[in-house]
């Protein structure tokens, strides 16, 4: 799947809202793994809106410590190398390997009525996803995410708000991964390669 059929411009889903009266419980019932197909072990993948555009196979992932982008979705989203600031530190990568951190670039990420910055680290390296959202932005929102129930939960306006996962969207991403053959060990890119 292409950058491009990642990334729409104009489109835009509203979270189902829940009314509720009192302070807000942010957790999960069995009657919410309805509609999801179970049992299953999918990563909680969606769909959200990143610096003005709705992107595709973005992963959920509470164990991440960073917000993580790809090189297609940096030249996707139009980002140029002046939108980047340094960055210094390393990062293990998938593979077991040592990934170079390329940049750090700071977009807006979208959800429903609530706009949260976020410091991505661009990295070069390849994944079957845009972008990774992490325990910074999920802390930013306020957000619960629930894998097995295949939901993001974050308060907005009062109310509890939801995204949700696409499964097969997320198995798509593990076809992808499985199938995906390293050309080399040299996957690393200087900084200007973007």
């Amino acid at each position: 799947m292409s950058v491009s059929q990642c990334l729409d411009e104009g489109s835009s889903s509203r979270p189902k809202r829940a009314k509720l009266s009192t302070s807000l419980v942010f957790g999960f019932s069995e009657e919410e793994k309805r509609g999801t197909i179970q049992p299953h072990d999918d990563a909680l993948v969606v769909t959200i809106r990143i610096g003005g555009y709705d992107v595709r196979m973005v992963m959920v992932d509470e164990g991440n410590a960073a917000e993580v982008m790809y090189p297609d979705l940096f030249r996707g989203l139009n980002l140029k190398p002046e939108d980047l600031t340094a960055y210094s530190s390393s990062l293990v990568g998938f593979e077991g390997r040592s990934v170079v951190l390329v940049r750090m670039t700071r977009l807006s990420v979208q959800t429903g009525l609530e706009v949260v910055e976020v410091d991505f680290i661009v990295v070069d390296a390849f994944s079957p996803y845009t972008a990774i959202l992490g325990r910074p932005w999920l802390h930013a929102l306020g957000a619960v995410s629930s894998t097995l129930h295949q939901k993001v939960k974050y308060p907005s306006e009062g109310q509890v708000s939801e995204i949700l996962g696409n499964q097969a969207m997320a198995r798509q991403c593990l076809i992808m991964a499985i199938q995906h053959r390293p050309e080399t060990d040299a996957s690393v890119a200087a900084e200007g390669d973007l």
